[in-house]
């Protein structure tokens, strides 16, 4: 079905990103690409869906790549993504409209279905996936994780033969994680190939047929399931793995303890209640994760909390002050979940430079070199992957040096050797006396480095 042979490719100006790389993908298949932030997994999937070599300009590559006997090289673009259906692991990368039905439709539209077929298709899909909440909806008022799905579900609308995921769960809770397992489970029923390039991995454990381990733009190793499951603690640990079995998490009996408390706090937009009575304490050098399902109101509970957004009710306090919003503002400083809305400078060094008057050179250097990023200095933020995008935004938020920070899903799309990096920093600001609360689906973080853990 897939036919990978003697690939070599690097971007334009850069060093080699992918080396010999053979692989062959049987149809049916489920395969993952696993291996650290960097090794090649997301190239790997370009190399499938035909993004390389049809949208980069000036790159090399040699080898073959073959989907179904035709070359991608000489095929259309338009052709292949009758075959291949992609979902990104940033979904708004791949939406075109602002209505959720339109989106839908989409695809669809540009393969000229027939009227008739494609609303028969789209009621399918809303059907089989399950996703009749997501349907008349504003992309711009949905979740992360509702994103996602919707992703997947316009590609499903499309029925292609092959599904290349890049990091699917980055966003989404433990249920909707089961959901888009289901949604996997389903299509490779239906005999469709699937390729998932992921960090996490312990939802694929009934699903995957061969896992492909990467370094450095190499193939070193390729298992089978039973192999790749039986791998020890230690193995997995020295791969640079995420864990294969899931945790069940642990939470917190709800008090208002601490210096910082939130009481009765209740949001609305749009006559419609996003969160409502939500009361916790946070005291000084403490983490306080919240979890919950995607759509919960999580995002916009922070958002309060840093005066980007004003509660319909209830207060928010430090030291039994209440807090405005201007206060709040000043207060707080909030990592976001697309941290592509808080990147302004042209330069990784210049982001840190912005991100407080006062900082010392020498400390941005250092927290650069914390977060792996001191190669990329002079680059501009927008050039860097999403994985370095998301460390370059902590960076920032460990420099700021206020009272209360806020992270949004801090470690979505990290590798295991990232995801306890920003574990150890999200301690050493607590150490600092920081205030820290984290809103996250990564139960592995939590579990590294929260104090208390609430549910929404």
């Amino acid at each position: 079905m897939i036919n990978i042979e003697n690939v070599n490719f690097s971007y334009a100006g850069e060093n080699k990103a992918l080396s010999n790389i053979n692989l062959n993908i049987k149809k049916g298949e489920c395969i993952i690409l696993c291996g650290k932030s960097g090794c090649g997994k997301t190239t790997v999937t370009k190399l499938i869906n035909g993004l390389i070599p049809h949208f980069y300009e000036e790159c090399s590559l040699t080898g073959n790549v073959t989907i179904d006997g035709k070359k991608v090289i000489d095929t259309k673009m338009y052709e292949l993504a009758k075959t291949v259906g992609s979902v990104f692991q940033n979904p708004k990368s791949q939406f075109f409209h602002l209505n959720s039905d339109a989106e839908l439709a989409f695809g669809l539209e540009n393969c000229g279905i027939p009227q008739e077929e494609m609303i028969k298709r789209i009621s399918y899909t809303i059907t089989e996936l399950n996703i009749k909440k997501l349907t008349n909806r504003s992309i711009f008022d949905m979740s992360g994780g509702e994103k996602q799905n919707l992703a997947f579900a316009c590609v499903y609308a499309m029925n292609p033969d092959i599904y290349v995921l890049d990091e699917p769960t980055a966003n989404l809770d433990e249920a909707t994680i089961e959901i888009l397992k289901e949604q996997i489970k389903h299509v490779k029923a239906q005999g469709k190939t699937v390729i998932i390039a992921e960090h996490r991995l312990w939802f694929l454990a009934d699903v995957v047929d061969r896992a492909v381990y990467m370094e450095n733009g190499n193939i070193v190793h390729i298992y089978n399931r039973d192999e790749f499951l039986s791998l020890t603690d230690e193995q997995r640990i020295k791969m640079g793995l995420r864990r294969l079995i899931q945790k069940k998490q642990q939470f917190t009996s709800i008090d208002n303890n601490g210096c910082f408390t939130i009481n009765n706090l209740c949001c609305e937009m749009k006559n419609k209640t996003i969160f409502e009575n939500i009361n916790f304490g946070v005291s000084n050098g403490e983490i306080l994760g919240i979890t919950g399902s995607n759509g919960a109101g999580k995002s916009m509970l922070l958002k309060c909390i840093a005066g980007l957004k004003e509660p319909t009710s209830g207060s928010i306090s430090l030291d039994n002050k209440k807090l405005k919003k201007k206060t709040r503002n000043k207060l707080c400083y909030m990592i976001m979940q697309d941290v592509n809305h808080q990147l302004f400078s042209d330069s990784v060094f210049g982001e840190c430079e912005i991100s407080n008057d006062d900082v010392d050179h020498e400390l941005i250097h250092n927290t650069l070199g914390e977060f792996d990023l001191t190669e990329f200095e002079e680059n501009h933020p927008m050039a860097l992957s999403g994985g370095q995008k998301q460390r370059l935004a902590i960076a920032t938020g460990v420099l700021c040096s206020k009272k209360v920070i806020l992270f949004d899903e801090p470690t979505s799309g990290l590798d295991l050797e990232h995801m306890n990096s920003v574990g150890d920093m999200l301690q050493k600001l607590a150490q600092k006396g920081h205030i820290i609360i984290v809103v996250t689906h990564d139960n592995e973080l939590l579990e590294c480095c929260a104090d208390k853990i609430i549910r929404m």
